[in-house]
């Protein structure tokens, strides 16, 4: 627990690391300084991009602790304002869930060959990166704690599979290798309410370690504090359990 007397500080820049195919993409990266050891996080941005909620939330986890590194899966759309590279990512129908499992797998070995590490690596990711983080938790061998924040599309009908995510994340469930925390709101519309409970009923049949929270009078995307959407009671809950969550597997 942190005391007014202790010196603190953290490490923060941009790092390239060796995405998919063995292709280098770039990613932000924050640690406490110190040797550790300390565990680690990958941090999965949402559809709104690459963005300055996501750096904030890399810094937040080195804050408490954990060598964070946030990936930048549009890397390959090109540069520009983390807008603009959403907006052309949008207009190609997204990026392909194998490439970002190839992605987020090279995240995590980035992290575990860092010498302060303790050796164990969470996911976390929100919107479109908590379908992910879910996603990797999945298929992506070596993750310790997973937390999914309103990851839509997890349940996918046959209609809404395509190319580029040909199977819908709950179809892997069974091979789900670590713990998973779940936050959703109740008012949210992807995924809604009847989505998470088809998701916990998966999760109970094949026996996983998890536990969902479902927040009322909160929507899609309650923990951005510059949007409308912002719940701060239920967002300040929420990271609480984040972190406890957490603590209790990683540490």
């Amino acid at each position: 627990m942190y005391q007014t007397d202790m010196y603190e500080g953290m490490i923060a820049e941009t790092a390239m690391i060796q995405g998919a195919g063995g292709e280098a993409i770039n990613a932000y990266f924050a640690r406490p300084l110190g040797p550790g050891p300390f565990p680690s996080m990958v941090l999965v941005h949402h559809a709104p991009g690459w963005d300055e909620w996501y750096r904030e939330a890399t810094r937040k986890f080195a804050h408490h602790g954990y060598a964070a590194l946030s990936p930048n899966l549009y890397f390959r759309a090109g540069h520009g304002t983390p807008e603009d590279v959403a907006a052309k990512v949008r207009a190609d129908k997204g990026v392909p869930d194998g490439q970002v499992m190839g992605d987020l797998t090279g995240a995590l070995k980035f992290l575990r060959t860092q010498p302060y590490s303790n050796g164990k690596v969470g996911i976390f990711g929100t919107c479109s990166g908590g379908r992910h983080a879910y996603l990797a938790a999945c298929r992506v061998p070596g993750f310790d704690a997973a937390v999914d924040c309103w990851g839509g599309r997890v349940v996918m009908s046959p209609e809404e599979l395509s190319p580029k995510q040909p199977v819908a994340p709950i179809d892997y469930t069974a091979d789900l290798a670590c713990p998973l925390l779940g936050l959703f709101g109740e008012e949210d519309r992807s995924p809604t309410p009847a989505q998470v409970t088809q998701h916990e009923a998966e999760l109970k049949r094949h026996g996983k370690r998890y536990e969902f929270h479902m927040y009322p009078n909160a929507g899609h995307g309650f923990f951005y504090y510059d949007r409308p959407a912002y719940r701060q009671e239920q967002a300040v809950d929420g990271w609480q359990k984040i972190f406890a969550f957490l603590a209790q597997h990683l540490s």
